[in-house]
């Protein structure tokens, strides 16, 4: 069938979670047998989040392309079990500059470029992009931010526009909350009903309206919403805040969010969802036979979507093994030699987190420190790999002013170097080692045990890499690269032979971690946190 167009929009307040609601209704389709991608468009002027700071904006994701994205795309790999492109995150800066190098080349043939119809028709262009090949039966896109902002007003013109060209082909769902007054103690629909105001006074009358909740909405509130947004009562639906964001998908299909969502494209709707392995995942994630606790060292534990991907990496992890993890988030500026041991005694298993810059290395290095001396579960990811191998030259080889030049320029053993290629860049966005490369593996190592295979591909994000100069003098100690890219001769992970379980990987292997595939990495860590509980015991 030709490509059905799905549109997400919000009101009221960010952050109500339209990339959930669109990842949900898009695992409800794809269960029923369609073929489905997302995509989202974000507001902001910035080309891609790769130079925003993760207080402002969460993680920053990549993808199997190499392309830094808004961290809901990993909620679409994690719920779909696809991965995504470039194309999958569009900003309003690269519109933008997409419409600037087309003036530039002389495109417009001398036309005044304005925002319409020149920018909405670049948004629109992105928007079909996905669509334009005829692999998907569904393209679903999450408009980022609220109804009203200024600066999303060349997307829901663009959004307008595509109506009247698609027709049936196209649903607008729009996400809205309901809040609940205690003093009064009544759930109010006011703001509901003025953001599909604002979004009618831009032209888009949406299709269906999810209105995020504390409360179940009686049928007397839905037919309210629907009277006066001028939908039917049926397309007023709830959601629930949920004990998890994979509870979501079932709500939707309570709901009937798909079957209302054909109904209006006018698609049979002949096969019903398929769910029994999600309704699986979610029972051993509800109803753990263990648990451990473990602790995340970082620099920006405040906002925990600074950590999304590992957060819900380790979520799959601990379902794999029917056990629950007590993730805790320690801040590694506050870690010091007299305190580690206070701070991290009672964890089964320590990460030491990605990250950048100078605050808070040194409280991950004694973190490295204390779990390779006490013989706890470490894994150590980009920079906490990183920081493994600067504790093990400063206090196994003995070089204690051994350092990354990332942090100490002037270091004179660097045992952490800038790689050759991002020695002459002078631009920071998109220009890191970014995106899928391969590693090989090296046979009778912890890292070929946990993947089971020899080659592998795995996701980048980083500029410093281990020092080739050091690696005899630390494999001949104990420490050993056992994942290596043989094409630039670059060391992906390391391992001590001497310790039950110590990994450190330059790559994010979270990134890859989906509901239906639990990354394996995050699987035997978790075994290994299981292990070291209970021989403690």
């Amino acid at each position: 069938m030709d490509t059905r167009y799905i549109f997400v929009t919000g009101g009221v307040a960010s952050s109500l979670g339209k990339g959930i609601i669109s990842a949900s209704l898009a695992t409800l389709l794809k269960a029923r047998g369609y073929s489905v991608t997302i995509q989202k468009l974000d507001p902001y002027i910035n080309i891609d989040p790769g130079t925003l700071n993760p207080y402002e904006h969460g993680e920053c994701y990549v993808t199997e392309d190499g392309a830094e994205t808004d961290l809901d795309l990993g909620h679409y790999e994690r719920f779909l079990n696809t991965p995504t492109s470039q194309a999958n995150n569009v900003t309003t800066g690269r519109i933008y500059k997409n419409v600037i190098e087309k003036e530039r080349k002389g495109e417009f043939l001398g036309q005044t470029v304005q925002v319409i119809p020149h920018i909405t028709d670049e948004i629109q262009q992105h928007i079909k992009l996905l669509g334009s090949n005829g692999n998907y039966d569904f393209v679903i896109t999450e408009i980022g931010g609220t109804v009203g902002d200024i600066e999303s007003f060349p997307f829901i013109e663009a959004i307008r526009q595509l109506r009247w060209e698609l027709g049936v082909k196209c649903v607008s769902i729009h996400l809205t909350l309901v809040p609940f007054l205690k003093a009064t103690g009544e759930l109010k629909t006011k703001p509901t009903q003025h953001s599909v105001k604002t979004l009618l006074e831009q032209g888009v009358q949406p299709d269906i309206i999810v209105c995020r909740t504390e409360y179940e909405l009686s049928d007397s509130l839905r037919q309210k919403i629907a009277l006066f947004c001028n939908v039917q009562p049926r397309c007023v639906m709830q959601s629930l805040d949920a004990e998890s964001i994979y509870d979501v998908p079932l709500q939707m299909q309570k709901e009937g969010l798909d079957r209302e969502v054909l109904k209006i494209m006018q698609i049979p709707s002949i096969n019903e969802p398929n769910l029994i392995y999600w309704e699986n995942f979610l029972h051993k994630l509800k109803f753990p036979k263990s648990s451990v606790r473990i602790c995340l060292v970082g620099k920006y534990v405040e906002l925990r979507d600074a950590y999304k991907s590992i957060n819900e990496a380790f979520i799959h992890g601990g379902v794999a093994n029917e056990c629950k993890v007590n993730l805790d988030y320690i801040q590694s500026e506050q870690i010091y030699k007299e305190n580690v041991h206070e701070k991290l005694k009672d964890y089964h298993a320590i990460l030491v987190a990605p990250g950048f810059g100078e605050r808070g290395v040194e409280g991950k290095i004694i973190s490295v420190q204390y779990a390779r001396e006490k013989q706890i579960p470490f894994l150590g990811i980009c920079l906490g790999m990183q920081c493994a191998v600067i504790e093990f030259a400063r206090n196994v080889l003995g070089y204690k002013e051994a350092h990354s030049t990332e942090i100490n320029p002037t270091t004179p053993y660097p045992i952490i170097d800038i790689m050759e290629k991002q020695k002459d860049l002078t631009e920071t966005g998109g220009t890191m080692r970014l995106g899928s490369y391969p590693c090989e593996i090296k046979e009778n190592s912890l890292a070929h045990q946990i993947y089971g295979q020899k080659h592998i591909f795995e996701r980048h994000r980083h500029r410093y890499e281990l020092n080739n100069s050091y690696l005899s003098e630390l494999e001949t100690n104990g420490m050993l690269a056992t994942g290596i890219n043989r094409n630039q001769n670059l060391v992906e992970i390391i391992e001590l032979e001497s310790h039950p379980f110590f990994i450190g990987v330059q790559f994010h292997p979270e990134y890859k971690s989906t509901i239906e595939k639990h990354h394996p990495l995050f699987g035997h860590f978790v075994k290994a946190a299981k292990d070291f509980k209970n021989k403690a015991k």
